[in-house]
């Protein structure tokens, strides 16, 4: 059973997560890569996802915090 607490726990972190989501989105916009070649450089650093699972990971806005780092560090060609 839901409770008040969890819908209002949900609530907040999806706020965070829709944050996170927007973070890499932006940071994609701002460099012109899409998923192709993001999923390019992630593998050029050791991750391995393709163009469509990391536009389903990012879209669905539930990924780890390490999982948003290599992305950042992998469009920032870091």
């Amino acid at each position: 059973m839901t409770t008040g607490a969890d819908v209002l726990k949900e609530h907040v972190y999806g706020e965070w997560e829709a944050a996170a989501r927007n973070v890499i989105v932006s940071a994609m916009n701002d460099h012109d890569i899409g998923y192709k070649e993001l999923a390019l450089r992630l593998e050029a650093i050791g991750i391995s996802e393709s163009a469509d699972q990391l536009n389903r990971k990012v879209n669905r806005r539930r990924f780890s915090a390490a999982f948003m780092l290599a992305c950042l560090a992998a469009i920032e060609g870091e």
